[in-house]
Formats: C-alpha cells, sequence, structure tokens
C-alpha cells in the first residue's frame, strides 16, 4: 500500500539530520571535555539549544573582543626611543 502523503515515516530528514550532528559536534568540541557526544545527543532538545546557544554566544564575543583589539593595535602610532645622536663626525686628535 502506498502513502498518500508521500513519506511513511515521520521522522528527521536528511537536512534536519546534519543540522543536529553539526550542532552535537561543535558543542562537544567547543565544549573543551566538558561534553561527550552520547551526553549531548541524549540531551533535552531545549536544553542543547540552550547549550549551544551559550557556546556560540561567547566565541563570538572572543572573537569581537579579539579583533578589537588588534584593530586598536594597529591604529596607535608606533614611535621610536627618543635618543638624539651625541656624536660628532670630527675625529679627535
Amino acid at each position: 500500500m502506498i502513502c498518500p502523503l508521500g513519506s511513511t515515516f515521520f521522522g528527521l530528514t536528511s537536512t534536519h539530520r546534519i543540522g543536529i550532528f553539526n550542532q552535537i559536534h561543535e558543542i562537544v568540541f567547543h565544549g573543551n571535555g566538558g561534553y561527550d557526544w552520547n551526553t549531548v545527543y541524549n540531551m533535552p532538545i531545549w536544553l542543547r539549544k540552550y547549550t549551544f546557544k551559550n557556546i556560540q554566544t561567547y566565541y563570538k564575543e572572543a572573537s569581537e573582543a579579539a579583533e578589537a583589539n588588534t584593530s586598536s593595535a594597529k591604529t596607535k602610532d608606533l614611535f621610536g626611543p627618543d635618543i638624539s645622536p651625541s656624536y660628532s663626525t670630527k675625529a679627535s686628535k
């Protein structure tokens, strides 16, 4: 029997699965050892989304802070030491 709705299985499509696995990977990778794959996979969806959003926010703010530090370092004028020459071009006798 063919289902008139097209799909007989009500589950995740391949694009949704890739998105979930990418999210799990990002939490495990950027969690600095705080999470393992199995824990994140079995995490409630609301908690996984909350954790992912917090990690994403943290790294975005860190990136912006690092970018601000490098851009402010580029705009500063660098001056050499204030050394005036105290030598003479004539040889002493």
